[in-house]
């Protein structure tokens, strides 16, 4: 198959809108965009670098649209992204040298330890921090180990992004997933340009993702916002529980 022909780009499209979905719902789009850039026949590190660019101008979309649709905190989003920023960078210099069995590995766990996170905490919807006694003194290290994690492995760190958020923040999954979308932004920035620096990102495959991924990224914060919590949650489970039956049977 030609990286180039028109079958190509509509497949790694399609596929990209799914991701795109999945991402701001619940998280783990990139296990689907990544394998099948490999499968296609990319090389793994570029494959992983396309991804970089379309999960950027996913998180852009998201931003845009969740701001439209009147829900957005500009200065918190932005407090929590720059507690990411230098555990992005550093995640970022690592991001082109993962080994492919260490990285399953990794994922694997953290999908199974997210699961009993998420799946069976009970969501409580205060303002700020400052209702959880521990999230001054945890809030910088574990949003540091986030933006650690998103640079340097990035598939399933919305899981991750959502499980902090909820256990520092006590925020429903609405406003995790708003915020979530402005955190991956920021700290998706590095990485990019480390990408781009090394020759690591096709653009043919780049922009394909990046046009699916802006349609079903829209569709996710209309559809997040219109059906409530349940429905994300509900989204969130069956994405969790796919991708760790995936993961450990491999």
């Amino acid at each position: 198959m030609q990286f180039s022909d028109p079958v190509t780009f509509i497949i790694l499209a399609i596929v990209g809108a799914l991701a795109g979905f999945l991402n701001v719902m619940a998280g783990g789009g990139s296990a689907l965009t990544v394998p099948l850039m490999i499968f296609m026949g990319y090389d793994a590190t570029v494959a992983n670098g396309s991804n970089r660019i379309a999960i950027q101008v996913e998180a852009l979309t998201a931003v845009a649209t969740f701001k439209q649709k009147n829900h957005a905190d500009f200065p918190f989003s932005l407090k929590l992204g720059l507690m990411t920023l230098p555990g992005g960078i550093l995640g970022a210099f690592y991001a082109v040298k993962i080994d492919d069995a260490l990285f399953t590995k990794i994922l694997g766990v953290v999908m199974v330890l997210i699961i009993f996170s998420l799946m069976f905490s009970k969501t409580k919807v205060v303002e700020h921090a400052q209702h959880h006694k521990w999230s001054a003194w945890l809030a910088w290290p574990v949003m540091s180990a986030v933006g650690f994690y998103g640079g340097f492995i990035q598939a399933g760190v919305g899981f991750v992004i959502m499980a902090a958020l909820l256990h520092l923040y006590r925020m429903d999954l609405i406003k995790i997933n708003m915020h979530k979308v402005f955190i991956v932004m920021m700290f998706t920035v590095p990485a990019v340009i480390m990408f781009i620096a090394t020759g690591n990102v096709d653009w043919f495959a780049a922009v394909a993702l990046s046009i699916g991924m802006m349609g079903g990224t829209w569709l996710a914060v209309h559809m997040a916002i219109k059906k409530g919590e349940t429905f994300v949650r509900l989204v969130l489970g069956v994405a969790l529980l796919i991708i760790a039956v995936k993961l450990f049977l491999l």
